[in-house]
C-alpha cells in the first residue's frame, strides 16, 4: 500500500511538473511586453524630425534607418538575404483632368461638371487619356464570381467601352440577403475588384455609381481624388491591365445620365436579379486628362527570427510605416502630419514584438517574419507588392497578422475583427481572447467592406490566412459608452490630421493587452506544425487550395 502510494506520489509529481512546465512555456514572453518600450519608439517614429514619413522624402529615409537600426540591435536577422530592405519601385501619377464631361444622346448632349457630377483618374502613367464618344454600358455590379454562380459580363464585349457599375454586392441594395454574403460586404464589392475585372474584361473606363450607403462614405471622400496625384506600383514590363479612366459618378449624374438613355433608376434594381444582363445605354461619354508621371522606389523594411524545426514555414507581421508627410497646415497652423497612432504605434508594436519573441527561452520552431511595409497611405502598394514579389513564397507562408492603430486609451473587455468568419486564425484569436477573460466583438458595419482596406488583404489575395484585429470599445471600468465617445474622438480630431501626436499621458495597458494577444496568436502557430485555412464560403478560400500541392 504505501509503495503504492508512493508511485502516485511520484506519478502526482511528474503529472504537476509536466504542467507546470507547460504553463511556464505558455506564459513565456508575456512579461517581457513593455509600455515604456512601446512608447518611446511611438514617440520617435512620429516626432517632427521625421516628417510625417511620407514615402520619397526625407521622412522616409529617417524611418527606414531608424527601423533597420532598431532591428539589428534586437538581434534579429535582416528579412531579404543580407539586407533589411525590399526595394519597392513606385510611380507618382499626377492627373489634370479637363472641367467637364459631354454626355452625347439620342435626346441631346450635355454636360457633367468635373469634381462636382464626377471624379476621374488613371492608373496608366502614359501622357494623356481621354474618352472620345465612346460607348456606355450598364453591366450591374461588375461582378464575376464563380462561387457565386455570377458573371455580370457574361456574354458581353466591353472592349474600347466604357462600363457604369453599381458599388457593393448583388444583393445590397434589394436587401436580398440569399444573395453573395447579404449585407456583408465581399472583396466582388470593392471598389479596387471593380477597377480591376473591368481592367480584365478589356473596357476602356469604368465608372462607378456613388452612393453613401454603397460606399460607406459621403462624395466628398471621393472628390478628395480630383486633380491629385497618386501613388503607383512601378509596373514597366509588365502586362499589367488598367482601364485608361477610371473614376466615379455621384448618384444624381447617373440619374441623368439614365435619364438621357430612356431609363431610370429601376434599371439599377435590375442589376440584383440573377440572370441579369449588360444593358448598352446608348450615351457615349468624351473627356481627357493630362498625365505627369514620375518614378522612384520606396522601401519595405524586412527582419525575422529563423525557425528552429520548420525553417522554411512563416509567420509574417505587419504594419505599415508610412504616413502623409508635410500638407495643409490646420487651425494651429501644423502642416506635419506626424501619424503617433497611424501608424506608429502599429510599428512601434512591431518591433516589440520582435523584441519579445527574442527573448523566448525556447527558439520558434516555424520562421517569425516581421515585415514593416510602405504605402499603405497611398493604396496598400507595400505590402501589394510583397505579395506580388513574396521574400518567402506564399504555399510557405502559414499567416499574416496585421497592426494597424493600437489601443491608446486603456485596457478593453473586447477584441474588434474584421471579417468576421474568413479563416481560422479567428478561432486561435478567440481562444487566446478566452484566456485573458476578453470577447470577440465583429466590426458593426460589415456592408463597409473593411476587411479589405488594410495591409493583410494583399496576402489575403494570395490565399494566405489574414488576420485584422484591434482593440474594441468597452473599456475596463468605464464601458462601452465612454470607449465608443473616445473612439469617435480620434476619428474627429486626429486621424490624419497634424494632431494624430504622441501624448504621454496615452493608456497604453490596453495595447501591451491586445499585443500580448497578436504574440499569443502566432505563437500558437509557431510552435506546431497545423495550417491553418479560409472558411467555406470565404472568397479567397480557392486561392489558398491551389497553393496546398506547393506546399508538399
Amino acid at each position: 500500500m504505501i509503495r503504492q502510494l508512493s508511485i502516485l506520489s511520484l506519478l502526482s509529481i511528474l503529472v504537476f511538473a509536466c504542467n507546470e512546465k507547460q504553463a511556464i512555456e505558455t506564459e513565456d514572453g508575456l512579461a517581457a511586453f513593455s509600455a515604456d518600450s512601446l512608447a518611446n519608439n511611438i514617440k520617435q517614429l512620429s516626432s517632427d524630425d521625421f516628417m510625417g514619413r511620407k514615402p520619397f522624402t526625407e521622412g522616409e529615409t529617417k524611418t527606414i534607418d531608424f527601423l533597420q537600426t532598431k532591428f539589428k540591435s534586437l538581434g534579429l536577422e535582416p528579412g531579404n538575404g543580407n539586407s533589411y530592405l525590399q526595394d519597392v519601385p513606385m510611380v507618382n501619377i499626377a492627373t489634370v483632368a479637363a472641367p467637364s464631361m459631354t454626355v452625347q444622346s439620342s435626346k441631346g448632349n450635355f454636360e457633367l461638371k468635373g469634381f462636382d457630377d464626377y471624379v476621374i483618374w488613371t492608373d496608366r502613367a502614359e501622357n494623356s487619356q481621354s474618352f472620345n464618344n465612346d460607348e456606355v454600358v450598364f453591366a450591374g455590379y461588375g461582378v464575376v464570381a464563380p462561387e457565386y454562380n455570377w458573371n455580370d459580363y457574361a456574354g458581353l464585349d466591353v472592349k474600347g467601352k466604357i462600363v457604369l457599375i453599381l458599388v457593393n454586392d448583388p444583393g445590397f441594395y434589394s436587401g436580398d440577403t440569399a444573395l453573395f454574403k447579404g449585407k456583408t460586404m465581399t472583396y466582388y464589392g470593392r471598389w479596387t475588384y471593380k477597377f480591376e475585372e473591368a481592367a480584365r474584361q478589356g473596357a476602356k473606363g469604368c465608372l462607378i455609381i456613388h452612393t453613401r450607403e454603397g460606399s460607406s462614405y459621403p462624395f466628398s471622400v471621393v472628390q478628395n481624388n480630383w486633380n491629385g496625384s497618386k501613388l503607383h506600383l512601378d509596373n514597366r514590363g509588365k502586362d499589367e491591365k488598367a482601364c485608361s479612366i477610371i473614376g466615379w459618378v455621384s448618384s444624381d449624374a447617373a440619374k441623368r445620365m439614365l435619364t438621357a438613355a430612356g431609363t431610370d433608376t429601376t434599371l439599377l434594381a435590375k442589376a440584383d436579379q440573377k440572370g441579369f444582363k449588360a444593358v448598352p445605354l446608348n450615351l457615349k461619354l468624351s473627356t481627357s486628362m493630362k498625365v505627369t508621371a514620375t518614378y522612384n522606389k520606396s522601401h519595405n523594411v524586412i527582419a525575422k527570427i529563423t525557425g528552429s524545426k520548420y525553417p522554411d514555414e512563416y509567420i509574417i507581421y505587419t504594419a505599415h510605416w508610412d504616413h502623409l508627410g508635410i500638407g495643409k497646415p490646420d487651425s494651429t497652423h501644423d502642416s506635419i502630419y506626424n501619424g503617433a497612432l497611424d501608424n506608429a504605434s502599429g510599428t512601434s508594436g512591431l518591433l516589440e514584438l520582435g523584441r519579445v519573441y527574442k527573448s523566448l527561452k525556447t527558439k520558434p520552431e516555424r520562421t517569425i517574419v516581421f515585415l514593416s511595409v510602405t504605402a499603405e497611405e497611398q493604396g496598400l502598394w507595400g505590402s501589394a507588392y510583397y505579395a506580388q514579389n513574396p521574400v518567402y513564397p506564399v504555399s510557405k507562408t502559414v499567416a499574416n497578422i496585421n497592426m494597424d492603430g493600437l489601443n491608446a486609451m486603456g485596457k478593453t473587455k473586447d477584441i474588434s475583427v474584421v471579417g468576421k468568419g474568413q479563416s481560422d486564425l479567428e478561432d486561435i484569436l478567440k481562444t487566446e481572447a478566452d484566456k485573458q477573460n476578453r470577447v470577440l466583438a465583429f466590426e458593426t458595419h460589415p456592408e463597409a467592406g473593411h476587411y479589405y482596406r488594410s495591409d493583410h488583404f494583399n496576402f489575403a489575395k494570395v490565399g494566405v490566412p489574414a488576420l485584422d484585429a484591434s482593440s474594441g470599445i468597452d473599456l475596463a471600468g468605464k464601458g462601452k459608452v465612454e470607449g465608443q465617445r473616445l473612439s469617435d474622438e480620434y476619428t474627429t480630431k486626429y486621424y490624419h490630421r497634424p494632431s494624430d501626436q504622441f501624448n504621454p499621458n496615452w493608456n497604453l495597458e490596453g495595447a501591451i493587452e491586445d499585443l500580448q494577444l497578436f504574440f499569443l496568436v502566432g505563437k500558437t502557430l509557431a510552435y506546431n506544425h497545423t495550417w491553418p485555412g479560409w472558411k467555406q464560403g470565404s472568397e479567397f478560400k480557392a486561392i489558398r487550395d491551389k497553393t496546398e500541392s506547393d506546399r508538399k
